[in-house]
């Protein structure tokens, strides 16, 4: 699902909702998602999951032409959390889904 299809979703769900204001609403909510995570606080909803910043500490890599040593600096990164009713809800929907191969 992309950004449009989730705005298109909200204003056929919310026919009050013009195709407009459901856009402005998921740029808020996605706008304020991410103005809290850059200030380093958890973002938390119930039933959905959770997401923080994972710290990723400086490493050395390889450059995979050279095999030269690369000093990779350390990076803060997003991280998701489903809670357990989305993973619940995932596992007995996608389990209808899978078809399984022959052997």
């Amino acid at each position: 699902m992309t950004r449009s299809d989730l705005v298109e979703e909200l204003a056929s769900r919310f026919p009050q909702l013009t195709h407009r204001d459901a856009e402005y609403a998921v740029k808020a909510l996605l706008d304020a998602m991410s103005d809290a995570l850059t200030r380093g606080h958890r973002i938390e909803l119930r039933g959905f999951g959770s997401f923080s910043i994972n710290r990723r500490p400086p490493r050395l890599g390889r450059n995979p032409r050279s095999g030269e040593q690369v000093a990779i600096p350390e990076k803060r990164v997003p991280h998701f959390k489903p809670g357990k009713a989305l993973r619940e809800t995932v596992d007995e929907k996608t389990a209808l889904l899978v078809v399984p191969t022959p052997k």
